[in-house]
């Protein structure tokens, strides 16, 4: 197959040295916590410290230092949410080549500014992925700069795939690999490296429920372009597979794993609390996939962290949605009587069981409500599903007319 395929080995390992002293080395770091939960060692190779905050540098790197003199002069253009833009600026700064970036008009500011400040000139276009690429495509055909692909090119591929070396070098002992997926790019190169030198570990993918452009593109035998996306993992919210990942995916890649929004925000709110490490919803995508279905892998696991660029209000709504899917807070409505001690009887209720007030909030206008009666919102701490569970019953005992949210 190798010599059959664009890329091969022998180019990961090229790429490889290209790479050396420009990427850090990073150590996979344990996570008792999920090795607890999957009954076995896991441990997280951790590229959202990497240079520009992911694993884009590797491919961006690649591919820049190969280019003609003829090639560099003429400039390059990309388009991204964020990592692929930070990864091509960097790279084009370290090697002197003017670099024009096509972002969305939703990517987050942190990943705007961070690309400017590596030297690139940041154009706004579309409110997707996909249509900021058919912008930067346009410009490279108006201005003779060179379209650098975010996933879709051997050059990317084979600069991805030098993770895969990584975590062989550094887990000899491991049995599986799980990596986030967008377009395809890093788990195409991370497979290849692995199964050309380790044929026995098994590779998997993780994909965001909302963009899962894989799964029904592998029934179909070739890339099938999704007609909807909507997840909060802007990373690999990529509406087609690349061409030339896709046919390393369809001969490498053991298995895709797709994860809901749920699952992302609980992974990536457990990275934050129990391995210290700040996540994108992206990045979280292979450990949401193994905190999901612990049983289905074998250890030792290693799941890759593919980046940490994550807008701060965004980090916050997350946050508060992982908390939430954790049954660690609740919101709660109730249509209550409109009289003196109403409220504290309902906070009396609720603090019986040790659960923790937020914030509450009155409203009398709701066409829903009874001329005397109340609405009052109420957000609570509470230490899991089944306290969260035990609370809502006990009021519904005592009750309370508690309101579908």
């Amino acid at each position: 197959m190798a010599s059959e395929t664009p890329v091969t080995l022998a180019d990961i390992e090229a790429a490889a040295e290209r790479l050396h002293g420009v990427v850090r080395d990073l150590p996979v770091h344990s996570a008792r916590w999920l090795s607890d939960i999957a009954g076995g060692p896991v441990v997280l190779a951790t590229e959202n410290l990497q240079r520009a905050g992911s694993f884009k540098i590797r491919g961006a790197y690649n591919r820049l230092s190969q280019l003609t003199e003829g090639e560099r002069a003429s400039g390059v253009v990309a388009a991204s949410a964020g990592n692929h833009a930070q990864g091509v600026a960097l790279a084009a700064g370290m090697l002197g080549i003017r670099a024009t970036i096509f972002m969305p008009r939703s990517a987050s500011m942190p990943k705007v500014i961070a690309t400017q400040d590596y030297g690139a000139e940041v154009r706004f276009a579309g409110a997707t992925l996909d249509e900021a690429i058919v912008d930067a495509k346009e410009f490279a055909r108006e201005t003779g700069a060179l379209f650098i692909s975010p996933f879709d090119h051997a050059d990317i591929v084979a600069g991805q795939g030098t993770l895969g070396l990584e975590i062989l070098a550094q887990r000899p002992d491991v049995r599986t690999v799980v990596v986030c997926t967008g377009g395809g790019g890093l788990l195409a190169g991370v497979a290849l490296a692995v199964k050309s030198l380790r044929p026995d570990v098994k590779v998997v993918g993780a994909q965001a429920a909302g963009a899962a452009a894989y799964p029904p593109s592998l029934v179909a035998g070739h890339p099938v372009p999704l007609s909807l996306m909507r997840t909060i993992a802007d990373g690999i919210a990529v509406g087609r597979p690349g061409d030339i990942p896709f046919a390393l995916v369809q001969e490498y890649v053991d298995d895709i794993r797709v994860v809901s929004e749920d699952s992302l925000a609980r992974a990536q709110l457990k990275l934050l609390e129990r391995s210290k490490l700040v996540v994108e919803p992206a990045g979280a995508a292979a450990v949401a996939a193994v905190m999901d279905d612990p049983d289905s892998f074998e250890t030792p696991i290693v799941a890759v962290l593919s980046g940490g660029n994550v807008d701060p209000l965004i980090m916050m709504r997350v946050i508060r949605h992982g908390l939430t899917a954790g049954g660690r807070f609740t919101q709660l409505t109730v249509h209550m009587p409109d009289r003196p001690g109403s409220l504290a009887a309902l906070l009396g209720e609720i603090a019986s069981l040790d659960a923790n007030v937020v914030d509450v909030s009155h409203l009398r206008t709701n066409p829903r409500l009874a001329v005397d009666e109340v609405e009052i919102t109420i957000d609570l701490e509470t230490r899991g599903p089944q306290h969260r569970d035990q609370l809502l019953q006990r009021l519904r005992d005592s009750g309370y007319r508690l309101m579908a949210p």
